[in-house]
Formats: C-alpha cells, sequence, structure tokens
C-alpha cells in the first residue's frame, strides 16, 4: 500500500478550530488555547474517520495553513494501520 492508495480511500476532509466553534470570533481571538488548535477530520470512503490535530507550541507561532497540514498528516498517520488490516485481511481472504 502507498500513500496515494491511502489517499485514495479518503471521501472527505474538513477541518475546524475548535477557538471559532466554542468561543465565537470575539475580542481576543487567538488569546485562548482552542483558538491555536486546528483538527483535521478524515472520512474514508466507507464512512470510517479518523481525527487527527496540531498546536504549536506558541500563539505567535500559529499559522492557519500549515496547522491544517499538520493535522492532516497526523489523520493520515493514524489511517495506515487500519488500512493495513483491511488489506490483510483482503489477502488472507484470497488463500
Amino acid at each position: 500500500m502507498t500513500l496515494d492508495d491511502l489517499k485514495a480511500q479518503i471521501d472527505r476532509v474538513d477541518y475546524l478550530n475548535p477557538g471559532r466553534l466554542v468561543l465565537g470570533d470575539s475580542e481576543h481571538h487567538g488569546a485562548h488555547p482552542l483558538d491555536l488548535l486546528t483538527i483535521c477530520i478524515v472520512t474514508t470512503r466507507t464512512g470510517f474517520t479518523v481525527v487527527g490535530k496540531s498546536a504549536p507550541a506558541s500563539p505567535e507561532n500559529f499559522n492557519e495553513e500549515l496547522g491544517q497540514k499538520l493535522a492532516y498528516e497526523d489523520a493520515l498517520r493514524q489511517l495506515w494501520p487500519f488500512e493495513g488490516y483491511r488489506l490483510r485481511v483482503e489477502l488472507a481472504a484470497q488463500r
């Protein structure tokens, strides 16, 4: 299984910033730890979901685009074992 095979299993990718969901767009946007957290929800073609996350060590380092990239990569890392298991089941069934 290659990275392209893994990505081919993805049906949908959604990003969330909990600070915007919980706190809204307040005057203090960027000051709360939830504003710095990026969540990526990857849904496969079978409807299975994994959640990736990222957050900088310092508020000054927050970058929304980079946060989404890192959260997506975290979700992909979590998807690997599940897809590997699925592939092993398919290969075992062919024996």
